[in-house]
């Protein structure tokens, strides 16, 4: 990776980090310390936790058509704005229902799918997938410190306190943006004449990325359904308390994440993504029947649940990679509000799901689970493989009008996307080489000094 791509990398992961630990933190002690507020009744309190996922899939769609027809870091700044301001309502709040409208207000900012779309413009084809993995692993890690952390800060913060911290967070996320780069996205057709309806339905008709959809939509609610049923087990067999089981997580996670590493290689390098993707939905319904399996036998548990990470730090990294390579170029925000907001009505309908499963027997509520996967193995079988088109970096030339030699750049055949850094000095392109010919490269070489290679 170039300096550029790391540097958007910190930035983007930063952000994540920042906002998913500030989300989480609350989630394991609410159910505790809910209950100081007036009119708090058990389904309030669990409406206080639940209303921020729900919010965050009602507004990915919305904030993600805006973010393609803008520049994306304004939105992302607006949805940090939203989180703040929501922090502040709860921490300020005596109230159960002003602590309900400020998750949901927080919730509201929803800008996952756009900080994804930012990354995908400023890195390249061939280390996107790394990009993406990085950030699956960043938010699973600051989800998994958050569970550890949120019971220790709240002894000495309380739950206002909590709130507060979140605030202190997303005024350190709003700084974060300026380390990373402004891209300037030159479109070969302009969105600002479509119709919001004509922008989703450029998306929508897309079928592979309805496979996609579902396939974090299934991803999201299982691993939310797990985190609800697993807790009781994990204390019924092997006899730890919810502290304790922090410790089973992590190093599995970490794990699962080494191991998933070469395969995550291999996807992008050898163009194999659609076998390891196929390979990891498979590997995820043996994971939850070996769980249906030997839900009674603590090794059996911890086996079944590494499998199952493996294949979750596969999806994760390979989904969104798999998005921006297939979504329309004008379109990529588009494409990932969708995508985000199925992954967060899956947490949804998981958290309500798991909840139901729990009067269950645990072998009916992991076969449940292990059919919702089968289901998406079956659905997603007949993808096709990405498109693999191959990036290029210019240098830009000194003292010239940026917008009219992209135009330029853009009107050469094969150019498919180009994104100018103009503080950098650099521009990546989106190139495909059998569209590509002698006279193009030769037109394409007398606008920078670079040395192609294409």
């Amino acid at each position: 990776m170039n300096h550029v791509e790391k540097r958007a990398i910190a930035g983007v992961g930063g952000i994540f980090a920042l906002r998913m630990f500030g989300l989480f933190m609350i989630v394991p002690v609410f159910s505790v310390y809910g209950d100081q507020y007036t009119h708090a009744t058990p389904f309030l309190i669990g409406l206080a936790v639940g209303i921020y996922g729900l919010g965050q899939a009602l507004f990915q769609i919305p904030i993600s058509l805006a973010a393609d027809k803008f520049p994306r870091k304004p939105m992302i700044l607006f949805g940090l704005v939203l989180f703040a301001l929501g922090g502040i309502l709860a921490a300020t709040a005596d109230s159960i229902y002003q602590v309900i409208i400020g998750r949901a207000l927080a919730g509201s900012g929803a800008v996952s799918a756009v900080l994804m779309a930012l990354l995908a413009d400023v890195t390249r084809e061939q280390t996107r997938t790394k990009a993406m993995a990085t950030m699956g692993l960043t938010i699973a890690t600051s989800i998994m410190l958050a569970f550890a952390f949120g019971p220790m800060f709240v002894d000495v913060l309380d739950i206002s306190g909590l709130f507060w911290l979140t605030v202190v967070l997303a005024l350190i996320a709003m700084a974060l943006l300026a380390v990373i780069p402004t891209p300037v996205r030159v479109l070969k057709h302009n969105l600002a004449d479509k119709s919001i309806g004509e922008q989703l339905k450029d998306v929508v008709t897309i079928g592979d990325l309805n496979r996609l959809h579902f396939g974090i939509f299934a991803l999201h609610l299982t691993m939310t359904a797990i985190f609800v049923i697993l807790p009781q087990q994990l204390s019924a067999v092997l006899g730890l308390n919810v502290r304790q089981q922090g410790y089973v997580y992590l190093p599995l996670l970490f794990i699962g994440f080494a191991i998933a590493i070469p395969f995550i290689i291999i996807a992008e390098k050898r163009k194999k993504m659609r076998e390891v993707f196929i390979a990891a939905v498979a590997l995820m319904v043996i994971a939850l029947g070996g769980l249906a399996l030997a839900y009674q036998w603590g090794a059996g548990i911890i086996i079944s649940l590494g499998l199952y990470f493996i294949g979750f730090n596969l999806l994760e990294a390979t989904i969104p990679s798999w998005i921006s390579k297939k979504a329309p170029v004008a379109n990529k925000a588009t494409a990932m509000g969708l995508n985000s907001s199925s992954q967060f009505f899956g947490a949804f309908v998981g958290g309500a799901l798991g909840g139901i499963l729990l009067t269950h027997s645990p072998a009916l509520a992991w076969s449940i689970l292990a059919l919702v996967m089968a289901t998406a193995l079956f659905f997603i079988f007949t993808i096709d493989h990405p498109p693999y088109l191959t990036s290029a970096t210019l240098s830009i030339p000194e003292n010239i009008d940026i917008h009219r030699w992209s135009q330029q750049v853009m009107s050469i055949d094969g150019v498919d996307d180009i994104v100018v850094m103009d503080k950098e000095g650099v521009a990546y392109l989106k190139v495909d080489k059998h569209q590509m010919d002698d006279a193009a490269r030769q037109q394409l070489s007398s606008l920078t000094p670079t040395v192609l290679d294409i």
